[in-house]
């Protein structure tokens, strides 16, 4: 299969079709538990993922699949609610599809949150870490395989992926914000299976922060076609063997959850000033 152009131009002419000349300027996609922004859309116009053709469905936890289409703080927006994941089976090509399909609405920023633990050991549960670079020694690329020359060229740089001017901006927020806000790296790991104690503890040695399993496919993604990104990881739990506790899936929600309200006026504020 060719994930190129014309493959991915049928899902946004599907999508083109059902927003009657709606035109969004910002990307947003949500992650674990961190939904709820997505309520505060105005005029929202949503589209269930699995009405779009050529495209993928979300099967995690937390992640309702669909994208919302409105206006927030005065921006047109086109926002994920729910992502996809490696681990769900889906080849590392096929995760191009969300980012590309915002290339071809017209999205000119990204903004990716998610859900992370923490690596370093002095933040805590319901921080959040703004990302400066990542860590990922997987080997696969979302970019392996033919290049889609109409989207990014076959060599790009990612020097700057996780753009400075929005980390800039994001740091200015979080000044006026009631959270802890780090700004660190984030490591990059497969699952679904949470990490070994031993992993965590190379992952420190190596200059993580924070340990998730998504976001890294979009970032490249939005690199190659010269989509500028932020990053934001919502600190939902502290990773293996920092604290004498099991990982769960209901506690990283809860956390999530729980700070998700002061999480999403913090990206609101963002938002309104890019």
């Amino acid at each position: 299969m060719k994930y190129d152009k014309a493959y991915f131009q049928v899902s946004a002419d599907y999508i083109k079709s059902r927003l009657g000349g709606f035109e969004p300027e910002l990307g947003l996609i949500l992650g674990t538990g961190l939904g709820g922004l997505a309520a505060q859309i105005e005029d929202p116009v949503e589209i269930p993922y699995k009405d779009i053709p050529n495209f993928l469905v979300s099967t995690a936890p937390g992640h309702s699949g669909k994208f919302i289409f409105g206006t927030l703080m005065g921006k047109k927006m086109m926002c994920m609610s729910g992502r996809f994941h490696f681990y769900e089976g889906y080849e590392y090509q096929q995760l191009v599809a969300p980012v590309r399909v915002m290339k071809l609405m017209g999205v000119k920023r990204l903004i990716l949150t998610n859900a992370a633990g923490a690596v370093n050991e002095s933040y805590r549960p319901g921080d959040v870490m703004i990302i400066k670079d990542h860590i990922k020694m997987t080997g696969a690329s979302p970019m392996c395989g033919p290049n889609a020359d109409d989207f990014g060229p076959r060599f790009f740089d990612v020097s700057d992926m996780y753009s400075k001017d929005m980390r800039a901006v994001a740091r200015e927020c979080a000044a006026r914000s009631e959270l802890n806000v780090h700004e660190g790296v984030y490591f990059f790991f497969t699952g679904p299976q949470y990490e070994t104690p031993a992993e965590i503890r190379a992952a420190r040695i190596l200059g993580g922060d924070a340990v998730g399993m998504s976001t890294v496919t979009e970032a490249l993604t939005a690199a190659h076609c010269g989509i500028p990104v932020l990053g934001l990881s919502m600190i939902s739990n502290m990773a293996a063997g920092i604290w004498d506790v099991k990982l769960s899936e209901e506690d990283v929600i809860e956390i999530a959850q729980k700070s998700g309200p002061k999480f999403s006026l913090l990206v609101a504020d963002i938002i309104r000033s890019l």
